[in-house]
């Protein structure tokens, strides 16, 4: 038994030992084009395209070291990085590409299904393993926001009693602190959430809880006041944006709820509320889609909104065989688990639609 816990201890060291160390080296490599005079704030486009790259290779590395993975796998993920590294700064967009913008967002998504298919160890086909990393993104971003909460008071503290001495760390902070911290903080926080799963495991639920009936009670406001005013959706990039993010956070609820949840267990009043909040996300869904292709009708297609129009869909499809399948379960008809594998199994369809969107869009559109 003292052989067994000495191990676990080397084992746990080592591993922290590397996450400490994978992540001052994604804190550094975003410093290295610096040193060839690319500075953050006069190459933002740059540091936009390429932000997954100084960390996502590094944080695969980590899962490919836990997982001890074999070495044909290790060929395909060099590859997928690779070849995303060339996409990313090989086309050659006009200054204020609105393509440039959509392959600095759905980059990232197309590449963290690589960091899935490293997480689950080579058991991707298995649902749990898939609902293993949805488990595992959720409470990433936890840590992470929680870690960015703590960089802000530390900056502010900085800022304060250096200020005190006539010092001003505005500059050391938009180009050292805030980078640094921004990349390296993944690495800090996957780790914590590998070796503190018991602990975060009761952040989760009590969030998706908590969020889901507010989500619902916004999204049914948001419907019946428009129906009361009778006006439509006022359609540009943003607002497109904000309003697939929040469709986005919807299905992140869903998904929480279904992941934290035990599927053998009966319906419950939750149920309910993850059913309504379905619903009233799929109708918010179907009014935005009107409101993108009416815009198309009426001015055309743009990246914007054909990036818009994918995603919609494909979120579309999502929400409402997702409300069938929970409402056959409400009903006795159908079992949990049959929710849990649509989800998992739709998982690598939006990061082939990010693929898309990130790799064919700047060229069809001629890099505008």
């Amino acid at each position: 038994m003292a052989l067994l816990n000495t191990s676990n201890d080397k084992t746990k060291t080592q591993e922290a030992t590397l996450a400490i160390t994978l992540a001052l080296a994604a804190a550094m490599l975003i410093k290295i084009p610096a040193l060839f005079g690319m500075q953050l704030d006069q190459h933002e486009s740059f540091y936009l395209r390429n932000m997954s790259l100084f960390v996502l290779p590094l944080l695969t590395g980590y899962f490919i070291w836990k997982r001890q993975l074999e070495s044909r796998t290790l060929i395909g993920l060099a590859v997928a990085f690779i070849a995303a590294g060339i996409v990313a700064n090989s086309y050659p967009f006009d200054k204020g590409s609105d393509t440039e913008v959509l392959l600095a967002l759905h980059l990232p998504i197309a590449l963290w299904l690589i960091v899935g298919i490293t997480y689950a160890g080579g058991r991707w086909h298995q649902v749990g393993r898939r609902m293993d990393f949805v488990r595992f993104s959720g409470e990433l971003f936890i840590y992470y926001v929680l870690i960015a909460l703590g960089g802000g008071v530390l900056s502010g503290f900085m800022a304060l009693i250096f200020g005190t001495i006539g010092i001003d760390i505005e500059p050391f902070f938009e180009s050292w602190l805030l980078p640094c911290g921004a990349t390296g903080g993944v690495i800090i926080a996957s780790w914590l959430v590998e070796t503190r799963k018991n602990v975060t495991e009761h952040f989760a639920p009590v969030l998706a809880r908590l969020f889901s009936p507010l989500f619902a009670i916004i999204l049914i406001t948001f419907l019946g006041t428009m129906l009361w005013t009778g006006g439509g959706m006022d359609i540009d990039r943003d607002v497109l944006i904000a309003f697939d993010m929040l469709l986005l956070i919807v299905l992140g609820l869903l998904l929480y709820g279904i992941s934290s949840r035990d599927p053998n267990a009966p319906p419950s009043a939750f149920d309910v509320v993850q059913v309504v909040l379905l619903v009233s996300a799929l109708l918010a869904d179907a009014v935005a889609l009107w409101a993108i292709t009416e815009r198309i009708t009426e001015l055309g297609f743009t990246p914007n909104r054909l990036s818009a129009l994918g995603m919609n869909v494909i979120l579309l499809v999502n929400l409402a065989w997702s409300t069938v399948l929970y409402i056959r379960f409400l009903r006795g008809h159908e079992s949990f688990q049959s929710l849990e594998q649509w989800q998992t199994d739709y998982i690598p369809v939006y990061a082939l639609w990010a693929a898309i969107v990130a790799i064919i869009f700047p060229p069809l559109f001629g890099f505008i």
